[in-house]
């Protein structure tokens, strides 16, 4: 983040005063894979190396970690530059993927080229936890304290994974709800913590690119802080993931849940 010198002007009651104000970094971050341009997203340019293995797994390029060779960070003129290295067998799905994008945002649309690939079927959520309302609103307490960037600069999203009691074992943040769930499961990945075990939590709302980027993790659970889109609560209910959306300290709204696991 970077401090930023404001006004701040009073509406309901006079109090201007010049102020200095945190603000979260957005920049243009390259993605190359295998040499090759593959997508250009606006992000904050930390925990890079996380986002690149996330956007690998969420992109099906990669399964694993272990099947990324390296994964370069630079700076550069204007933003940042991400390079992703894969062996020759994993090099042959990027480029027939990168073939099909004109151009990328963060939403992941631009660039699909037909309705069907975007409405292409999810693999089935084979995973199964045991957890209840009580994890849920522990989450939701305990969210704020691993929120450092939301906290200074009030515009970042934060994606959490969580235990099935609702303990948060890992936390990214990221001006894009998008990439903040790429970083996290990327630093699931990298750290050896098996996405099944748990929740995922997002400070957003539920598009659908956020459940497609669950399933593909193989987390049985979604919990997002504001309300869902129609084809994201068909998406979860056709793969077999729970979702959970408007959660708040008072109550939340059960989507999908086929497999009973909220007690």
């Amino acid at each position: 983040m970077i401090d930023m010198p404001v006004r701040k002007l009073g509406l309901a009651k006079p109090g201007d005063a010049a102020l200095v104000r945190s603000i979260a970094v957005e920049a243009p971050v390259s993605v190359e894979v295998g040499g090759i341009a593959y997508a250009v997203m606006m992000a904050t340019p930390a925990d890079l190396e996380d986002y690149a293995i996330g956007l690998a797994i969420g992109e099906g390029l990669i399964e694993t970690p272990g099947q990324i060779d390296r994964v370069d960070v630079h700076r550069i003129e204007g933003g940042w530059a991400l390079r992703i290295w894969l062996p020759p067998e994993r090099n042959a799905i990027a480029l027939d993927r990168a073939r099909k994008r004109v151009s990328e945002s963060s939403c992941g649309l631009c660039g699909i080229e037909n309705i069907e690939e975007v409405l292409r079927p999810l693999p089935l959520v084979t995973a199964r936890i045991a957890t209840d309302r009580s994890a849920i609103a522990a989450a939701l307490a305990a969210l704020g304290a691993h929120q450092p960037l939301a906290r200074a600069t009030g515009a970042v999203h934060a994606a959490a994974f969580c235990s099935p009691t609702g303990d948060i074992r890992l936390v990214r943040e990221d001006v894009g709800r998008h990439n903040a769930l790429d970083k996290l499961i990327g630093a699931l990945a990298r750290a050896g913590i098996d996405p099944a075990a748990g929740f995922v939590l997002l400070s957003a709302r539920c598009s659908y690119e956020l459940v497609e980027k669950t399933v593909r993790a193989g987390c049985p659970m979604l919990v997002t802080i504001s309300a869902p889109t129609s084809l994201a609560a068909e998406r979860a209910a056709a793969a077999g993931l729970t979702l959970v959306a408007l959660a708040r300290t008072d109550a939340a709204l059960i989507v999908s849940d086929a497999h009973g696991m909220i007690a």
